[in-house]
């Protein structure tokens, strides 16, 4: 049960201090180059830096106590329900751990752009206006959604500390593909597995960007069901509406509170349903003479 993240910590933290380096040295010569208009490449900001690793360290506490949770639901599954108990000896079972968590994965995370409830809970990952390894440390603090979404692995005769396992795998992979610092890899590398390139898209709140490339550690998920964008130029990232806090206790909760305002503002029981389980930025649709009168004063 000892998680392999935190043996990997020391090599974020490396790695977080090498690319701000880096980002100091070659950040004027970007910033003269654009007319700072936007941060530039790769950029750090302090404030914005120490939210993400706040809220990172805050998420590994959170993330123990869902995982203790889940042990016992899928301990029970394991032990009673799986048809079969899958050995971790052998070959085929990390294949089937691994393989199996990163297509859930992709299935999750595919949920969580499109189901405004869960989009709540992902939402914080996607506030940063940077793109940094710091921005990969910003984790949510409700993992309720993929304790679920893991079940089918147990079910499957997994052992539970494997699913674990393999979930600490998935976030140690995604560390690295959070950096401006590194462009395109080899074609065959960027076909089969995530990349910065691709995730760079995954964060872009440009239209062409939104809602791609979902993949944790492979991109092919994307590929074979139609989610994959290649980059085609340096997004820009954050939210569609941009958050104008640092404390992290709001941008964690923040969609919660705007869902909670939309149910109570909503007059129909369908549009409150809407509001909850539909996309994030669902509106529901004016009445029919509002919209004739909507058009008659756009010809006048």
């Amino acid at each position: 049960m000892r998680d392999p993240v935190l043996y990997a910590i020391p090599f974020f933290l490396f790695l977080l201090v090498a690319e701000w380096t880096a980002a100091r040295k070659l950040g004027a010569v970007e910033a003269a180059a654009t007319g700072k208009v936007r941060p530039a490449s790769g950029a750090y900001f302090g404030r914005d830096s120490l939210a993400s690793i706040a809220m990172g360290l805050v998420s590994m506490a959170t993330t123990a106590g869902w995982k203790s949770l889940a042990l016992l639901g899928y301990a029970a599954i394991y032990t009673y329900v799986a048809p079969w108990q899958l050995s971790a000896r052998q070959w085929y079972t990390w294949i089937i751990a691994i393989l199996g968590l990163d297509l859930l994965y992709y299935t999750y995370h595919r949920i969580a752009h499109r189901v405004r409830l869960i989009w709540a809970t992902h939402q914080a990952h996607h506030s940063s206006q940077y793109f940094n390894f710091a921005t990969a440390l910003r984790q949510k603090w409700n993992n309720s959604g993929e304790i679920l979404m893991w079940i089918p692995l147990p079910l499957l005769g997994v052992p539970p500390w494997m699913v674990f396992f393999a979930f600490s795998v998935s976030l140690i992979y995604q560390f690295w593909v959070h950096t401006e610092r590194i462009n395109k890899l080899p074609r065959l590398f960027e076909f089969i597995f995530n990349t910065p390139s691709h995730h760079r898209v995954h964060h872009g709140m440009d239209q062409i960007y939104l809602d791609k490339n979902y993949g944790g550690i492979l991109i092919i998920w994307d590929r074979l069901f139609g989610s994959f964008q290649a980059e085609i130029f340096r997004p820009h990232y954050g939210l569609t509406k941009p958050v104008t806090t640092f404390n992290i206790w709001k941008l964690q909760t923040r969609e919660y509170v705007a869902i909670a305002r939309d149910w109570r503002a909503a007059t129909r029981l369908r549009d409150r349903l809407a509001y909850v389980f539909g996309p994030p930025g669902w509106e529901p649709r004016a009445p029919a003479a509002t919209r004739v009168d909507v058009s008659l004063a756009t010809l006048r």
